[in-house]
């Protein structure tokens, strides 16, 4: 897929968002080795640590229909700076393609592109379980 498609999904799903207590909107789209692309937001809840930004939301999606390899994901937010993704976001991505490009945008288009090792260069893995073998 093109990157402006890819761009223009992400930011399409800053309207879906579910942001009523923080009011930070996040609209991701996340390319598949295979070409597909899935789309994900933040959705909140009264219960703020029940929330999933909008990250996983497309992992989650893209793995529960069976695929586990990805290329890149563009995150998009209302932001003045491009909006890089969370700890708890890098980690989940890193569980399935470690090499992946995550490209951010801000509201008015600049961005950011990182390899995903670059944001989170010692990441936990599948090897990190090896002592309990």
């Amino acid at each position: 897929m093109e990157l402006e498609e890819l761009k223009r999904l992400a930011v399409g799903m800053l309207e879906r968002a579910y942001c009523p207590y923080s009011h930070f909107p996040v609209g991701a789209a996340l390319e598949c080795a295979d070409g597909s692309v899935y789309t994900g937001c933040n959705i909140e809840n009264a219960s703020y640590p029940v929330g999933t930004c909008a990250e996983r939301t497309a992992v989650s999606t893209a793995v529960s229909e069976g695929k586990k390899h990805f290329v890149r994901i563009v995150i998009a937010a209302k932001t003045e700076k491009p909006c890089v993704p969370c700890g708890m976001c890098r980690q989940f991505m890193h569980e399935f393609s470690p090499d992946m490009e995550v490209i951010c945008l801000s509201q008015s288009g600049e961005e950011r592109r990182f390899a995903l090792r670059e944001l989170l260069p010692h990441g936990f893995e599948g090897s990190s379980l090896d002592c309990c073998k």
